[in-house]
């Protein structure tokens, strides 16, 4: 959860939303993310989108099976279905999203019948660092 913070602070340095993505294979990171929605134009340049991307493309496979995402902030729908279809193992995040939130919050995806895979899922991992980064990036913006 390190790595997901040290990305979700490097985003916010660059003006985007502070949310950070880690993906480990084998005790290996594969992938590292930061959003960059407003840098690159692109609503679906959320940290996790970013860094499935790159894992894929780094294990050749659109099926990161043995894979475990770090991310600093509960996923929304369009992430937490990524992970899904990804086939990802493990999901662990920081922050609770009671507004975009899809795992816990909201629209509780992993519940939902239509899902066809539903990850492990561990939350609060790093929650009062990640909030915090959030706290304060929303505050500088007011």
């Amino acid at each position: 959860m390190d790595l997901a913070l040290k990305a979700a602070k490097a985003a916010g340095k660059a003006g985007e939303v502070p949310i950070g993505c880690v993906i480990v294979h084998n005790s290996k990171v594969v992938a590292s993310a930061g959003n960059r929605t407003l840098t690159d134009r692109d609503p679906t340049a959320h940290a996790e989108m970013l860094a499935i991307r790159a894992a894929a493309a780094e294990l050749g496979s659109e099926r990161l099976i043995d894979c475990d995402v770090y991310v600093t902030l509960e996923p929304c729908t369009m992430c937490a279905a990524a992970i899904s279809f990804a086939r990802i193992r493990r999901l662990y995040y920081g922050a609770t999203d009671p507004k975009g939130g899809a795992v816990d919050s909201g629209v509780r995806f992993y519940a939902s019948p239509t899902c066809h895979h539903v990850p492990e899922v561990y939350s609060a991992v790093g929650e009062s660092e990640a909030a915090a980064l959030l706290k304060e990036f929303f505050k500088a913006k007011r």
